[in-house]
């Protein structure tokens, strides 16, 4: 249960990318995600001066590194290029299939038992996703089809990432920091290649920058990493529907969005849904608790 909480502690660090993006200013996605994984590596490479014998951890065979950057670098390729090409309410809704991928994935990949509140769950989950992103209606058109699939690439490949992070659960937390640092360097790659640098002009834009590298494009990628090797991969899926229900409700806290009655029932859909995902860990463990 411990691992599963620290890998639920991304979702909710992942919550804050909304309004601290809001905050860093005009500077392109590309250029913000390569200074984000700076962040996130120096985060690292701060953690392993603590334990330099940790270092040996960034020794992994090229299938490990491929899987690793593959997942970090190629989830941010895919959404970015399906915000330029599609309108970003329907883009983002399909790249937030991965957590319901996740947990039908987990079965079929992982073997792990899948029972009907898991998937119950995750649909509720995204049922609620579903009905916040749309609130001002979807329209999806035969137009914007290249970023609908560049969206459904992100998906995949977040979703891959993850369960295969699963698979080859011997590979320590450590070697994250060698992924990122291969990503800030491809992203910014991308960066020059594709937008015109725009630097923050602001200290308070410079700090939300490095807000997400510390939090929803650092740590969380740390803890998300240790939560699906040792954690229930299930529950995480589910679970990380709360993530855009807790960004919008963070926008409405800090006056950047409002309130209306489909955040109330998006709010009751995903909480219903990761607890109904959760029904054995949480209620097995309360009548454990009972009984001693």
């Amino acid at each position: 249960m411990k691992a599963t909480l620290i890998g639920f502690s991304a979702v909710l660090m992942w919550s804050l990318m909304a309004v601290l993006t809001v905050k860093s200013g005009r500077v392109p996605p590309f250029q913000l995600a390569a200074m984000c994984f700076l962040i996130a590596t120096i985060l690292g490479l701060v953690a392993l001066a603590a334990a330099p014998s940790a270092v040996r951890n960034l020794r992994q065979p090229l299938y490990i590194w491929c899987i690793g950057v593959g997942g970090l670098f190629g989830y941010h390729l895919f959404y970015f290029t399906a915000l330029r090409n599609a309108p970003a309410a329907e883009a983002s809704l399909i790249s937030y299939l991965w957590p319901l991928m996740m947990v039908v994935g987990s079965a079929l990949l992982l073997g792990e038992r899948l029972g009907w509140h898991h998937i119950a769950g995750a649909l509720a989950g995204l049922g609620g996703t579903v009905l916040m992103v749309a609130k001002n209606g979807l329209s999806f058109s035969d137009s914007f089809i290249f970023g609908y699939g560049a969206a459904l690439c992100a998906a995949f490949t977040w979703c891959a990432y993850s369960l295969l992070s699963r698979r080859f659960g011997e590979v320590p937390t450590d070697a994250i920091t060698g992924f990122c640092a291969v990503t800030a360097i491809l992203l910014f790659i991308c960066h020059l290649a594709l937008e015109q640098t725009i630097w923050p002009h602001t200290a308070g834009q410079w700090l939300a920058i490095a807000g997400l590298g510390l939090l929803p494009v650092g740590a969380a990628f740390y803890a998300w990493d240790f939560g699906v090797k040792h954690g229930d991969i299930r529950i995480l899926g589910a679970a990380s529907y709360t993530a855009p229900l807790l960004s919008t409700l963070i926008l409405i806290a800090s006056g950047v969005s409002q309130a209306d009655w489909r955040i109330a029932l998006s709010c009751a859909l995903i909480t219903g849904g990761a607890v109904l995902a959760a029904k054995d860990q949480l209620f097995v463990r309360s009548y454990q608790d009972k009984s001693q």
